[in-house]
């Protein structure tokens, strides 16, 4: 047998395991949206069965009529929304280490680097103590303040941002740009990729929020859909249908979002190692 066949086999053989791994892997993926759309009799039923013998949207419409799922929704956008807005402030905060000189900039950017290695469920006590000396808790703003400043992002924009040329921004200012314009308008097109990518984790992060609300929050009103669905499942543990449809509705987005755009997570995590 020549090594052209041996290689053709073993990239089929290949290629066999890894569509058999996928559809074992997705299995309880398409078992939770299938299971979605069942009404309660058919997906507690014995034997069960894989696809809905009488499709119904009643347990989504359920959910947004009857357990505030809309609510919840809204605050995860609005967590989402400021999220987005602290990855601008990560992204100037990366630039200002990369090319500012100033005092001490190496010590609060090691400073930076050492709460990396402490777990956030760590900080959570005095972060909370101190947004209840502000009057912060149980508000929204308690919620998305202690998100807007990360630390891993803050080191990605600034591992990235060295690459840049310091001539490039020189010539920038040379022709009377100011720091501002500098930073929108020519920074963040060649900073593209890591942006992208740290957007998609920002993302995914936000929408997927549940401990810190949970703990800052009291009031049902300010809850995440993480924190609602955990609800559901604890007040309605029999209901499976409906559980699957919280489910779902939690996982389609974030699926969905990294389908589009895992090409740039892995582009920016490559031009970010490589440079």
């Amino acid at each position: 047998m020549s090594s052209a066949t041996i290689k053709k086999l073993e990239k089929n053989f290949m290629i066999v395991l890894l569509v058999v791994g996928g559809i074992i892997i997705s299995i309880p993926f398409m078992w939770m949206i299938l299971s979605s759309f069942k009404p309660l009799n058919e997906a507690v039923q014995m034997p069960p069965t894989f696809l809905p013998q009488n499709p119904t949207f009643e347990n989504y419409i359920n959910l947004f009529t009857n357990l505030n799922f809309g609510i919840y929704l809204r605050n995860t956008l609005i967590i989402v929304f400021f999220s987005f807005i602290g990855l601008i402030f990560n992204g100037m905060a990366g630039y200002a280490f990369a090319k500012y000189q100033f005092k001490g900039r190496k010590v609060i950017f090691y400073t930076i680097l050492a709460t990396m290695m402490i777990p956030g469920q760590v900080t959570m006590i005095p972060v909370y103590l101190i947004l209840n000396q502000m009057g912060l808790t149980n508000t929204m703003t308690g919620i998305v303040l202690p998100g807007l400043a990360v630390a891993f992002s803050i080191f990605l924009f600034r591992q990235f941002m060295q690459t840049i040329p310091d001539d490039l921004i020189e010539a920038a200012r040379l022709d009377g740009a100011g720091e501002y314009y500098i930073f929108f308008k020519l920074i963040i097109p060649i900073a593209k990729p890591v942006f992208a990518v740290q957007a998609i984790l920002t993302f995914i992060a936000a929408w997927n929020s549940f401990l810190w609300p949970l703990i800052i929050a009291s009031d049902q009103r300010l809850y995440t859909l993480s924190v609602g669905l955990a609800l559901l499942e604890g007040q309605h543990s029999s209901n499976f249908a409906l559980q699957m449809a919280g489910a779902a509705f939690m996982v389609v987005p974030i699926v969905i979002i990294f389908a589009f755009f895992q090409k740039y997570i892995i582009e920016g995590f490559t031009m970010s190692g490589l440079k």
